[in-house]
């Protein structure tokens, strides 16, 4: 009901309303800046200093000498050049997979050296968790083909499994009984 009434004042004498705005004078544009016009076809390039030569700088300029070359060219011709013997060799086959069957995943048979799967991931982060005298670092490394410092980082960075349990501020609170 109000949008009735709000409707009405507003289309309320609307016609003569629309027509006194019309005819009040419009207000006058901003005039223009003033833009230099451009050199006429036939002027002389001395009254322009842009346009003049500079000798000195000339003279710069022809002693500099640049030589390019192209550094994704020669890469890439030797990425054609790898045969399947060097494929092969670039990647070691899978340590470790997920048992079952998880739809979305390919199977994957071989990994590419210096990569690891989340499955191989898991096992050696858990390897080292539970005997951390045998699976030291380096050994690590060699037996996933990964750099040192790289199974370093994994086994410093990525903390699998780790349960803390903190105890209670007071006494009288309920705990989980360990089974």
């Amino acid at each position: 009901m109000g949008g009735r009434v709000a409707r009405m004042f507003r289309n309320f004498n609307l016609e003569n309303r629309a027509h006194r705005e019309i005819s009040k004078e419009k207000p006058k544009a901003a005039p223009r800046h003033a833009a230099p016009l451009p050199p006429a076809a036939g002027s002389s390039p001395e009254a322009d200093p842009v346009n003049q030569r500079n000798a000195p700088l000339l003279a710069l300029l022809r002693s500099v000498y640049v030589e390019s070359t192209d550094p994704a060219a020669a890469p890439a011709e030797a990425s054609k050049a790898v045969t399947a013997d060097e494929a092969a060799a670039a990647r070691r086959p899978l340590r470790f997979s997920l048992p079952g069957n998880f739809p979305g995943l390919a199977e994957l048979t071989d990994v590419p050296k210096g990569k690891l799967t989340i499955a191989e991931a898991l096992k050696a982060l858990g390897s080292h968790q539970h005997r951390p005298n045998t699976w030291t670092p380096d050994r690590i490394a060699q037996e996933y083909s990964l750099e040192p410092r790289d199974a370093k980082a994994l086994l410093d960075f990525f903390i699998p499994f780790k349960v803390e349990i903190i105890p209670p501020k007071t006494g009288t609170a309920k705990r989980i009984k360990a089974s």
